[in-house]
């Protein structure tokens, strides 16, 4: 798909000085995490109270912690094209969930002439695979992970099908892989769990040769439910204040009334199961590291872990219940604090410092010359993003963003810059034909409570000028 591009600066000219890291250096693996929906506050690390995550902690305590990270949109997929492409959502060739019929399978392709992420690791001789939700676009089409510089694909290519954890089939590559015992009213066999088994297989065959994983799983997205396991009984009855949830025959998903198969499930206890799916997430992580130790790499792997955006409230998920954003204003789909700042862990033995954090601010569409910077790779294509990699390694030569841009161009159109520790939001910009203009002071007001904007026409009018300037047309996604 194409779109009209503004002119970006190619970066490639600022990863000089740190293209060495590579020549002098094994190449190393990395595995980046994905999380569905977790938010900022659902991890122990960062301050959940009601259940722990101690595999995930353990990469905060042995690596660096970012306190300032942000997801590149408020939704899933969005999100994901911002990471893939390094540009931001007023760039990106997606910048909304949109689907390509509610009779076919996927959404709507990404651009296939932006070099990606995968890309860059594939031509520095890494072998790259991508394991879970994919939602970037359909098989063969340009938006098709083995055509955006993956060798392997194994998952959910359509992230509406995502939505049942217990679906009849899953994709490898081009092929479908059928579930056993699974149709629209049996549950057999756990998806996540055949995509973590194929994530391992893959880090296995690689052992001998630097490798990309990125591991967008799908936990802990609605549908709230989990397999009747060893996992789940562990948090049965935990919650005394769960009360049945059932919902109604009529509550379906955002497809349509003839997407039955697509309802979230029930439960009678959606507290505890929430805690069941991201206790099973950190139990993924932890095989993860456990498998890198066995095979020896643990040494020369780089681990990320993050979310995509804030937490879900469909389903019977309940981020008030469980303080899921840490304070923060807002949820998915709110380009407030809540629905955009991500927990963001690295750890890399060696070269990350154990034990440390950052509050440089930071977003999704930094991780492109963060990689390119790692690998030595100095063509990597248009990028809003800046490489991480001094603060990574504990350098003090940091560059920094001058500003953040997001746009959102559905749920009434929205946009959002960070400018320093100011926030600026604007909401319903295709309903009113005068949206209020909303500020915060961030490092006064983190959870965005108190809007200054009229003692501050200033920064209001920068701010203006500045989504303004970062927002291209886009046939897909209309938005001013």
């Amino acid at each position: 798909m194409k779109i009209v591009k503004q002119i970006i600066t190619i970066v490639a000219v600022s990863l000089t000085g740190f293209t060495m890291y590579a020549q002098n250096s094994a190449k190393p693996n990395v595995i980046y995490i994905l999380a569905d929906d977790l938010g900022y506050g659902d991890l122990s690390c960062y301050g959940q109270k009601k259940f722990d995550t101690p595999n995930i902690d353990k990469l905060a305590a042995r690596g660096i912690k970012f306190t300032q990270h942000y997801s590149g949109s408020a939704v899933c997929a969005p999100s994901r094209s911002t990471l893939i492409t390094g540009l931001h959502t007023g760039h990106t060739s997606i910048r909304g969930n949109l689907e390509r019929g509610h009779d076919l399978e996927g959404q709507v392709a990404m651009d296939g002439t932006e070099v990606t992420i995968a890309d860059i690791f594939k031509n520095a001789g890494y072998a790259t695979g991508a394991f879970g939700k994919w939602g970037l676009g359909f098989i063969d089409s340009e938006g098709d992970p083995l055509n955006q510089g993956f060798d392997e694909f194994y998952g959910y290519n359509c992230q509406r099908k995502a939505h049942r954890y217990f679906p009849p089939y899953l994709w490898h590559n081009k092929e479908k892989v059928f579930l056993r015992g699974n149709d629209y009213t049996e549950k057999v066999t756990y998806a996540p769990d055949e995509i973590q088994k194929a994530t391992l297989e893959f880090i296995v065959k690689n052992k001998k040769k630097p490798f990309f994983a990125y591991v967008p799983f799908v936990l802990p997205h609605a549908e709230i439910i989990s397999p009747n396991d060893a996992v789940y009984n562990a948090f049965k009855g935990k919650y005394k204040e769960d009360n049945p949830f059932v919902l109604p025959n009529n509550y379906l998903s955002d497809y349509g009334p003839n997407m039955v198969e697509y309802k979230y499930a029930s439960q009678l206890a959606p507290h505890a199961v929430y805690a069941t799916m991201v206790t099973r997430l950190d139990n993924y992580v932890g095989e993860i590291m456990s498998k890198l130790e066995e095979l020896g790499i643990a040494d020369n792997t780089l681990v990320i872990f993050t979310s995509d955006n804030g937490p879900a409230v469909e389903g019977g998920a309940d981020p008030e219940f469980f303080d899921g954003t840490a304070g923060l204003r807002g949820v998915k789909r709110d380009l407030y604090e809540g629905g955009i700042r991500a927990p963001f862990l690295a750890v890399w033995p060696n070269e990350i410092k154990a034990g440390t954090s950052s509050n440089v601010i930071s977003a999704f569409w930094d991780m492109k010359p963060t990689f390119a910077a790692i690998v030595g790779e100095k063509k990597i294509g248009n990028t809003d993003g800046i490489s991480l990699l001094p603060t990574l390694l504990g350098q003090k030569a940091q560059k920094l963003h001058p500003y953040m841009y997001w746009e959102f161009p559905q749920t009434g159109g929205r946009k959002a810059v960070r400018l320093g520790n100011w926030k600026g939001v604007i909401y319903d910009m295709t309903q009113d034909e005068n949206p209020e203009f909303q500020l915060y002071d961030l490092s006064k007001d983190p959870a965005e409570t108190k809007n200054i904007a009229k003692a501050n026409p200033k920064i209001v009018a920068q701010m203006l000028a500045i989504m303004k300037k970062e927002h291209t047309d886009s046939v897909l996604f209309p938005f001013k």
